[in-house]
């Protein structure tokens, strides 16, 4: 692992000014881009530990706050140690927040995002990947089919409602996608059932898009996240290997 830099950083939108994490190799060569997308509860020490983590490895990262329109981070209180079972009121919070995103404002900031890496002297020319966190997975399968001569990579972790039956779900772009994809699913995730898997990789195979999709045994939704107590350690590890093997591809 490499030295590491990272600052909080300012993304104009279409919409407003989104704050990020900007995390990069410290020796100031230019880095593939990867965007990191955030789970539920937004950026946080823990997400910019995994950026830290993966900037590390050899990678230029930006979290942005995807919540940037209800302000900057943190939205609402986040306490150290995010326990639902401990403060159920907090999704009564972060649902509204996280349900007012929309698909075409996830577009619209994806353009602000990517171009933010594009325009960096830290990031290597070319196309970038994207990895994404429960909700997260979501924005970055959204982002892989709707700028797919940007993206060269995606992997989405724990994901919820990837393939439902609903107009807009996030699955129906398969077509448009060009960039190779990992799905690592928990299997005790009751917001990503087996017909949901089902759903999505059959979309992803008729589309002809290179993908992994993977179910992993005793994992719950959140396992990646280690301030929460669905974290679990062999599956996140299983996360940082399959992931890094994806962007060596890509790379």
């Amino acid at each position: 692992m490499t030295a590491v830099q990272g600052a909080d950083v300012d993304i104009p939108t279409s919409d407003g000014t989104a704050d990020a994490y900007l995390a990069h190799p410290a020796d100031g060569s230019p880095h593939p881009g990867v965007l990191l997308y955030q789970d539920a509860y937004g950026l946080r020490p823990q997400l910019r530990a995994m950026a830290d983590r993966l900037a590390g490895a050899g990678y230029t990262v930006l979290v942005p706050n995807v919540f940037y329109r209800h302000g900057r981070t943190p939205i609402g209180e986040v306490p150290e140690f995010i326990d639902p079972a401990a403060d159920p009121a907090i999704w009564e919070r972060i649902g509204p927040v996280m349900a007012s995103l929309t698909p075409e404002q996830t577009e619209r900031d994806a353009d602000a995002y990517l171009g933010r890496l594009a325009d960096s002297p830290l990031v290597s020319d070319g196309p970038v990947a994207l990895t994404g966190y429960c909700m997260g997975a979501r924005l970055a399968l959204r982002t892989a089919a709707t700028h797919a001569e940007r993206v060269a990579a995606a992997a989405g972790f724990h994901g919820g409602r990837l393939a439902t039956d609903a107009p807009d779900s996030p699955h129906l772009g398969a077509e448009r996608i060009t960039a190779e994809l990992y799905f690592g699913h928990a299997d005790q995730d009751h917001s990503m059932p087996e017909e949901q898997i089902r759903r999505l990789e059959d979309a992803l195979c008729a589309a002809g898009v290179r993908h992994t999709c993977e179910v992993y045994p005793g994992a719950q939704h959140g396992y990646t996240q280690a301030d929460t107590p669905a974290y679990g350690r062999e599956a996140d590890e299983r996360h940082w290997a399959a992931l890094l093997d994806l962007l060596k591809r890509a790379f």
